[in-house]
């Protein structure tokens, strides 16, 4: 398998932001794959001619069959600081996925979950941890559903047990139900758009990539292809 290529969405002295592709690991594990982490350090060697170790620390995750955007920090002091926006919510972070069936219009999702090894589960009686969401529809694909998620909490694999929870999995994901496959043995839930706060300039920046070109055109975001469907923008 080739090594894939980096989408650098935006790039200064203390941001990373990437587009990272599904089935990319965002940090090492037991495969010794090349992760995100990997990709970004080559970059930034290449970018700024740097002949030793370089810093780059991803703030956020994404599982390993989702795409979308991720923040790396390429300092310790941003590290803090917006691993900081994250752990007290105060990031916006908005998604795109197919769930199997028809979901209503809107819905918002309140619920614990308790993480068994290496999947999470709904629990009931309090106990877990607070879950958030909210969807709205963005349209049908066939007897699926195109939706627009709001995260509004930061659990492991929340829209993935949530969605499920509801008899409305993502398609491709076999771990929590769906029997519908999604191509290259990925998912069909994407980070579409991240808002932070500038970890020293403290302005508002969004950032934002489209889906891979196999995604339903409902998701369109710029001209369809694997790259150059991504933005970075200032928000007063």
């Amino acid at each position: 398998m080739p090594t894939p290529s980096l989408d650098v969405l935006y790039c200064d002295n203390h941001l990373l932001v990437v587009r990272k592709p599904a089935g990319v690991l965002v940090q090492p594990d037991k495969t010794n794959d090349v992760t995100l982490i990997d990709l970004a350090k080559s970059y930034l060697k290449r970018r700024f001619s740097k002949p030793g170790n370089v810093y780059a620390a991803p703030v956020h995750r994404l599982d390993r069959p989702v795409s979308g955007v991720v923040v790396m920090a390429r300092t310790s002091k941003a590290a803090a600081r917006l691993s900081a926006q994250f752990r007290d919510g105060d990031v916006q972070k908005i998604y795109w996925a197919i769930v199997v069936g028809r979901v209503p219009k809107t819905g918002a999702l309140t619920d614990r979950l308790v993480r068994v090894r290496k999947n999470s589960r709904v629990v009931t009686g309090g106990q877990g941890q607070l879950a958030k969401l909210t969807y709205r529809r963005l349209g049908i694909v066939g007897e699926q559903s195109a939706v627009e998620i709001s995260l509004l909490s930061g659990r492991h694999h929340q829209i993935r047990v949530q969605l499920a929870a509801i008899g409305h999995p993502i398609v491709g994901d076999r771990r929590y139900g769906s029997t519908i496959p999604f191509p290259n043995r990925t998912i069909a839930l994407h980070a579409h758009a991240v808002t932070i706060v500038h970890p020293t300039r403290q302005e508002p920046l969004v950032f934002q990539c489209g889906v891979d070109s196999h995604w339903p055109h409902i998701f369109d975001f710029e001209p369809r292809g694997s790259s150059s469907r991504s933005s970075a923008t200032s928000r007063e």
